[in-house]
């Protein structure tokens, strides 16, 4: 092993630079040349000769550096002899960039770079440091932050303390040895000693079916909240003692790749989910109608919807069967959790309100659960069933006699809900108007009425308590909206040719034209205004229910109708009408295939109702009756809302 002094990095590195040699033999010669040199300098005086310039210096003595003076770099440098002090030098450690790579297989072997070897006291040897032991922490375990890693078993990782620096850049001995000799760990960084390394870790990879199960509770739970919510879904999931969760996963990834740009996979997501409700093997339970209620769903708004049809019928019947519409079913299938009973009672009460709309905006069944005799409780505030603070349920029969009990009780916005769609049924079950003035007409009115007065004052619009949007009340408005546009528009003045062809949702109805029912026409087309108000909620729209767009429609149908009226009095506010209208369809059309129809069909319509319009003001005996500003204000309006749809078409086109 070489032995190094401090005078031979000082004498190498001198040598190296082109200094002259100093012998041991005769130092003063060199020695006093400096030094004259030197001393001429900082006195100020200049010296009668002119010596070439000293060499670099590439250290500079302790004493030399302490008093941030300039060293020659001699042994001994002229300062040191002309004071009569010891000169010391310790290499500098400026530029060090660690040991080279062949340090760790040869740590006795120095190179140029490595920092001098500490020959001081040892922490054993120093007096300041008696017990101390370097502070153990373990090694954090990656399998922590992914349960699917699973590393060996390591030991722990020291961490030796960094040792302080003193004024003049020697390291105090009161810590531990600057340098490791197995590391060749560096002074001024931290010691990391492990028995085992350990491997870097890529991050999980989110598959396609995690991202539709996340899209899922993220976009479309809140608008039909019967599945479990999330965190206890996942629970019981990991648990495995639930198998009928495997069929109603199968559903949500394919409600879930709506929402995402899943290609094919769409399709396979359907086929599986429809394939695991229809196995031999699959129980026929709770779990099963709540697969079956999502596939219903996803295809209604995707257009299917005579495959919609099939399966509820489907599900209908095997929610009878299994006694899903009796008050015991979910105590007895709950399995004393609280919140599986309450999914229970919301799986009823939503295959109840789907049926429903599903029965109002096709026209096509005839709501058949109406009829069907239940007792099940009615479902908690949505807030309690996603925290699992389910209180005692109430049942309809409290809520129907809520007036005349005197008692003080609360109910959930799902029973506002409920009791919307309930007046859906009434309408339905009640004979055909034959004429204005039929008294069915004023019972219904009053039970769409008498919903809108007894609205508490928290569930008077569709914001929560925290100011967020009551997805809940926000159905049950325009449920209570489109009930009232089906009940008068048949009566109304507003003739329905012209909007025939929007047919997307239920099959056009004829309505005369005519001046005998200006009530209704008030009716209908506040109802259609109210609907258009909707869309102004700050929520993303997609997050609605895809059943808002056959009641957009509905909105779309009665504006464009009085569009085709030949004078407008309050254009301005037609014109923003149907530009929201136009708007929420557009939206709704990147989920849902129903929605774009809808949109082609509107927008269609409005450009027809524009040709035989402008085709119609060519006559001068269109014109006769309304004044010459009425005709410019009627123009007007007419380029106005066509203008609107043009922009609203090439926004669509320029979309990626």
């Amino acid at each position: 092993m070489e032995t190094f002094s401090p005078e031979a990095p000082h004498s190498s590195a001198a040598s190296t630079n082109g200094s002259p040699a100093v012998s041991s033999d005769s130092p003063g010669t060199a020695t006093s040349s400096s030094s004259n040199a030197f001393s001429a300098t900082i006195d100020g005086r200049p010296s009668q000769q002119h010596p070439a310039p000293p060499p670099s210096v590439p250290a500079a003595c302790l004493a030399c550096r302490g008093k941030h003076l300039k060293c020659d770099g001699n042994t001994p440098c002229s300062r040191c002899t002309s004071s009569a002090t010891e000169c010391i030098y310790v290499a500098s450690r400026r530029g060090y960039k660690g040991p080279r790579r062949n340090a760790a297989q040869n740590p006795n072997k120095r190179h140029a770079s490595s920092s001098p070897p500490y020959s001081g006291p040892t922490v054993e040897s120093c007096p300041m440091m008696l017990g101390h032991t370097p502070v153990s922490i373990p090694a954090p375990s990656l399998s922590a932050f992914n349960p699917a890693i699973v590393l060996p078993e390591q030991s722990p990782v020291s961490y030796a303390p960094t040792p302080a620096l003193n004024h003049a850049g020697l390291y105090r001995n009161s810590f531990a040895s600057p340098l490791d000799p197995n590391t060749m760990a560096p002074p001024n960084t931290m010691a990391l000693t492990t028995s085992s390394a350990i491997p870097h870790v890529q991050p999980p990879v989110t598959t396609l079916a995690e991202r539709c199960f996340d899209a899922f509770y993220h976009y479309f739970h809140a608008a039909h909240p019967f599945v479990l919510p999330k965190e206890y879904f996942l629970r019981l999931l990991k648990e495995g003692n639930t198998p009928g969760l495997n069929v109603v996963m199968a559903a949500i990834r394919y409600i879930g790749s709506l929402f995402l740009d899943a290609g094919p996979a769409k399709a396979t997501y359907l086929e599986e989910a429809i394939r695991q409700c229809y196995l031999p093997t699959t129980t026929k339970d709770g779990f099963l109608i709540q697969a079956l209620l999502l596939i219903i769903i996803g295809l209604d708004g995707s257009c299917q919807q005579e495959k919609a049809r099939e399966l509820l019928a489907d599900c209908e019947r095997f929610a009878i069967e299994i006694d899903l519409n009796k008050r015991q079913f979910a105590s007895l299938h709950g399995h004393g959790n609280p919140v599986v009973e309450e999914s229970w009672r919301r799986t009823w009460w939503d295959l109840f309100v789907c049926d429903g709309m599903i029965a109002g905006v096709h026209r096509i069944t005839n709501f058949l659960l109406f009829d069907i005799q239940n007792d099940v409780g009615l479902p908690c505030e949505e807030q309690q069933y996603l925290t699992g603070r389910i209180p005692p349920p109430a049942y309809m029969e409290d809520f129907d006699d809520q007036l005349f009990s005197g008692e003080d009780r609360e109910f959930s916005s799902f029973t506002y809900r409920i009791a919307a769609i309930r007046n859906l049924g009434r309408m339905m079950r009640m004979p055909q108007i034959m004429y204005p003035g039929d008294d069915t007409i004023s019972r219904i009115e009053a039970l769409l009425t008498n919903w809108r007065l007894h609205l508490p004052e928290a569930k008077r619009d569709d914001l929560s308590k925290n100011c967020k949007l009551d997805e809940m009340m926000f159905q049950a408005h325009f449920i209570t909206h489109a009930c009232t546009i089906m009940l008068h528009q048949p009566l109304s003045q507003l003739d329905s040719s012209p909007v025939q062809a929007v047919n997307s949702c239920a099959p056009h109805r004829p309505v005369p034209s005519g001046d005998n029912f200006n009530a209704h026409t008030r009716h209908t087309i506040t109802a259609a205004c109210e609907i258009s108000k909707m869309v102004t909620q700050a929520v993303p729209i997609i997050q609605h229910t895809h059943f808002f767009t056959c009641v957009v429609t509905l909105s779309s149908i009665v504006h464009l109708s009085k569009w085709a009226l030949y004078f407008i009095e309050d254009e301005e506010d037609l014109r923003q009408q149907i530009r929201l209208n136009i708007g929420a369809l557009n939206k709704l059309s990147k989920v849902w295939k129903a929605a774009n129809t809808a949109w082609g069909q509107v927008k269609g319509v409005a450009q027809e109702i524009y040709r035989e319009k402008k085709a119609h003001q060519i006559s001068p005996a269109f014109w006769v009756g309304f004044t010459q500003e009425q005709m410019i204000s009627s123009i007007q309006a007419d380029e106005g809302i066509m203008s609107e749809f043009n922009s609203m078409l090439t926004q669509v086109t320029q979309a990626p």
